[in-house]
């Protein structure tokens, strides 16, 4: 499974530089931050309609949609996806009001 979304963070890599006409990845990067964090936004907000409404297959994808512009947004911010997944491996075993107690008051 990690293998899709290491495939999926380096063909947005790729993309990141070409050509915003002829691609869709291209087109968010010469936005910029602000436009990819709206994409997702607007993702997060259609998975959870589509989960409201009971629509599984809406759901799955949406939350295709969702994951994709979150790893947009993560190579924007030069965040590699192995930095979150290691973040969830050292949240594992911790109860996640203890883990949210613990984080830094911003």
């Amino acid at each position: 499974m990690t293998g899709t979304l290491e495939q999926l963070e380096s063909t947005i890599a790729t993309r990141r530089g070409g050509d915003a006409s002829a691609s869709y990845v291209a087109a968010l990067f010469a936005k910029g931050m602000p436009k990819i964090a709206q994409k997702l936004g607007e993702e997060a907000v259609e998975t959870v309609i589509a989960a409201m409404a009971g629509d599984a297959r809406g759901v799955t994808g949406e939350a295709a949609d969702l994951i994709f512009h979150l790893m947009v947004l993560l190579n924007e911010a030069g965040v590699p996806f192995v930095d979150v997944l290691a973040e969830l491996e050292r949240r594992e075993g911790t109860s996640g009001l203890a883990e949210k107690a613990a984080r830094p008051k911003v």
